[in-house]
């Protein structure tokens, strides 16, 4: 049976992940209030981040910043798209 969670990202109740995403906490709390869908679409922006920045994922300042940025687009609101993003035209 599919585990159903009410995200907080898209506001709806929605399939949840299979496990957490990490160890510790933070994967938990990700794991108990966030969609499958809504992790995907973070996974998605983590990458336009990383590339826009130009973060080396090793390097803990940058996982610092990845850190902040993914608390705000999941669960605290205030999320703003990098500096000099340029959306896709359809």
């Amino acid at each position: 049976m599919t585990r159903m969670v009410k995200c907080v990202k898209l506001g709806i109740e929605a399939e949840g992940l299979d496990a957490p995403p990490f160890p510790g906490p933070n994967g938990q709390r990700i794991f108990e209030h966030v969609s499958k869908q809504a992790w995907k679409d973070w996974l998605a922006m983590q990458t336009m981040i990383i590339n826009e920045r130009r973060l080396a994922s090793f390097d803990p300042a940058a996982k610092k910043v990845l850190e902040a940025e993914r608390e705000k687009f999941l669960f605290a609101g205030g999320f703003e798209m990098p500096d000099g993003y340029v959306p896709k035209k359809d």
